[in-house]
């Protein structure tokens, strides 16, 4: 029964730490990476656990472009799931803001030289 009821309060810490935004590029032929990584091209889904205040950057690529850098932080809504957690226990109150449901940015094609 406890280990039960601990991996209920895990699981719901869990979903109540993270954040979900999709990104949309106006090019449905640009590579979008996501700190990085390459994530996918024209529109993708991105999750993560970072603290409030942390910031991410999206670079939007295409052949015979130059990149694109854009970057968001996760203060832009606030999360009353994990405000809600953070009265019984300090801790959610890291993750108290959420990202936008989307972002959406103007892929303009600048020809590298």
């Amino acid at each position: 029964m406890k280990s039960t009821i601990s991996l209920i309060l895990l699981a719901v810490f869990t979903v109540s730490c993270s954040s979900t935004t999709t990104i949309i590029s106006s090019d449905k032929d640009a590579k979008i990476y996501i700190d990085g990584e390459l994530r996918g091209r024209g529109t993708v889904t991105h999750t993560d656990m970072k603290i409030v205040g942390a910031s991410t950057v999206v670079k939007m690529s295409k052949k015979g472009c130059e990149d694109q850098i854009q970057s968001f932080a996760k203060n832009e809504e606030f999360d009353a799931g994990a405000c809600a957690g953070g009265v019984f226990t300090l801790v959610p109150f890291l993750w108290i803001m959420k990202y936008k449901p989307t972002h959406t940015y103007e892929f303009e094609c600048r020809t590298t030289k």
